[in-house]
């Protein structure tokens, strides 16, 4: 446990039984009364925001976080099983933690994950991925205006636009963040 005062900005506390993250407090004198803090905190499960005024001397409770690297194996139901690079611990981590982003994980590449007491809590995957056109629709002739796309099909069943001049069997460059085409790979 620990003080309002000792709090700062992106730390993780348990506050109304829910985690959230702190992402603004502000320390208020005025002129009658004591000292507050205003904070806003965003829920990690639901992204909602949530507004507090915390007394200076309040007890709140600090969570402890541990955020590492690890590697992805397979999927399993509706659980991604990660491994720690270190220890080789498999840990089972809910899909819906990676967000839109879990589509576009392949075995074997690293992942962020952050746990609270044994508890995944929230899990990134890399900002951007290259992969491997299995299917190309045939990019039509004449069909050359600025900007023009066509639909292809990457190795791991995602559909996405890319420039006609991207074909079956090259690799791309997609950005996990967006699901949008970045580049073509040699």
């Amino acid at each position: 446990m620990a003080k309002t005062s000792e709090a700062k900005v992106g730390n993780i506390l348990r506050y109304n039984g829910e985690l959230v993250t702190v992402t603004e407090l502000i320390h208020r004198t005025p002129g009658k009364g004591g000292a507050f803090y205003l904070g806003k905190f965003r829920n990690i499960k639901t992204g909602k925001i949530v507004e507090a005024r915390l007394g200076t001397d309040e007890q709140i409770e600090i969570c402890r976080v541990e955020t590492n690297d690890y590697q992805y194996l397979y999927e399993e139901g509706e659980y991604f099983v990660v491994m720690d690079n270190v220890t080789f611990d498999q840990f089972n981590v809910p899909k819906a933690l990676f967000g839109p982003s879990a589509k576009f994980l392949k075995e074997g590449m690293d992942v962020i994950v952050s746990f609270e007491s044994e508890e995944p809590i929230v899990a990134q995957a890399p900002n951007f991925v290259e992969l491997e056109i299995t299917y190309a629709e045939p990019a039509v002739k004449g069909d050359t205006s600025s900007g023009a796309q066509k639909n292809v099909t990457t190795e791991n069943g995602v559909e996405i636009k890319v420039p006609l001049f991207v074909n079956q069997g090259d690799k791309i460059k997609v950005d996990t963040r967006t699901g949008e085409y970045v580049e073509r790979v040699k």
